[in-house]
């Protein structure tokens, strides 16, 4: 049984959210709240270390596993967002019997780096793990390196991710992420990745994973890395594969 802080939004087949970095789980999927009004109940949680789940020194894409494993429960389709789908992919890999869909959104599979702006984008995020920057400074960085203007948000929104800043800084590296590619591509239940359409490299690890574990590719473009804040546009995708429809229009 998971420990984590749960909220649930409606009722019928469950759906888990799992937001990234510098974020809460309410925070980061506010606009997929009307998803619950089409007969979905949507399970949102706190990783380790975020909101009101226990606390943690960093992210660890392996404890998140663990995590989002228990949820699944007897089934559940799972949607995760950036560093939250090294997790998710791995708990998929290990629970394919049980998982009725996966959606990732951008996810930082930086060990599939065989083009250029894939390995330029892994390098970028890399040097800032190498620096001895503030707080403040390591957040304009790291969005700046994930392809988020940081002069587009308002003040207040740096200034209330300002505290999440050490547990990003003390995770486990995206870099050491080891895809489960095999497991994925062998897995039956319906598969999408999604960029948006704001960094070549996001593109390229997107192009290829989506290509290696057989899954849906798809480009939503409106509000950079992080694509679920669109709303409608990645809310209909999320529908049609949820239907078992192809995913992508």
């Amino acid at each position: 049984m998971s420990d984590l802080s749960v909220e649930s939004w409606g009722a019928g087949d469950p759906v888990i959210l799992v937001h990234g970095a510098l974020a809460t789980g309410a925070e980061e999927w506010q606009a997929q709240e009307p998803l619950a009004r089409e007969g979905y109940q949507l399970l949102v949680p706190d990783r380790r270390g975020y909101g009101n789940s226990p606390e943690a020194k960093g992210e660890d894409f392996l404890r998140d596993a663990d995590d989002i494993a228990d949820l699944i429960g007897d089934g559940a389709h799972l949607v995760a967002h950036s560093y939250g789908g090294l997790g998710a992919m791995l708990a998929a890999a290990r629970r394919p019997g049980s998982v009725r869909s996966l959606a990732l959104l951008e996810p930082p599979a930086f060990t599939m780096i065989t083009h250029p702006d894939a390995a330029r984008l892994v390098e970028r995020v890399r040097g800032i793990w190498d620096e001895d920057l503030s707080d403040r400074e390591w957040l304009r960085r790291f969005f700046e390196a994930v392809g988020t203007d940081p002069a587009s948000l308002p003040p207040e929104v740096l200034e209330n991710l300002a505290p999440m800043v050490p547990i990003a800084r003390r995770s486990r590296p995206a870099w050491t992420f080891e895809t489960p590619i095999n497991e994925l591509a062998a897995a039956r239940f319906p598969k999408l990745v999604v960029s948006g359409a704001h960094s070549p490299g996001f593109d390229a690890i997107c192009d290829e994973l989506a290509e290696q574990i057989h899954a849906t590719r798809a480009e939503v473009a409106g509000a950079g890395h992080e694509i679920q804040f669109t709303g409608d546009p990645i809310n209909h995708l999320l529908l049609d594969l949820w239907h078992g429809g192809a995913g992508a229009r």
